[in-house]
């Protein structure tokens, strides 16, 4: 399955992975939880408990106003999510283009000290 990758502070990359529960897995380096922020069938697969652990702050999802609604802990990916399918797939090349300049700037967050 060909998928955009967004690390924490690296610029987003496409990458091939299975299209196994295991491998998704594998990607974000635990449980996944896929998220829709977009109006098109593309889904967002994050580590489900990302913030709970601690990983590193990775993007920011924004309302259309601009208003920042959600911050993503860890490495995620993009891949489409077919309406008539119970399966994740491949994104096209378009979508990798344009995903990629969406979340290119690699933001930094501040140190939040506990304690």
């Amino acid at each position: 399955m060909r998928i955009l990758l967004v690390e924490p502070g690296r610029v987003p990359r496409p990458a091939e992975i299975g299209d196994s529960l295991e491998d998704m897995q594998t990607v974000v380096g635990g449980h996944i939880q896929a998220v829709y922020p977009f109006e098109e069938p593309v889904a967002l697969i994050c580590n489900e408990e990302g913030k709970c652990l601690g990983l590193p702050l990775n993007r920011v999802l924004r309302l259309d106003s601009g208003e920042i609604y959600d911050v993503i802990a860890g490495t995620f990916f993009l891949c489409a999510a077919p309406l008539d399918s119970d399966r994740f797939a491949s994104l096209t090349e378009e979508q990798i283009a344009r995903y990629a300049e969406r979340f290119h700037a690699i933001e930094l967050f501040p140190e939040v000290r506990h304690g």
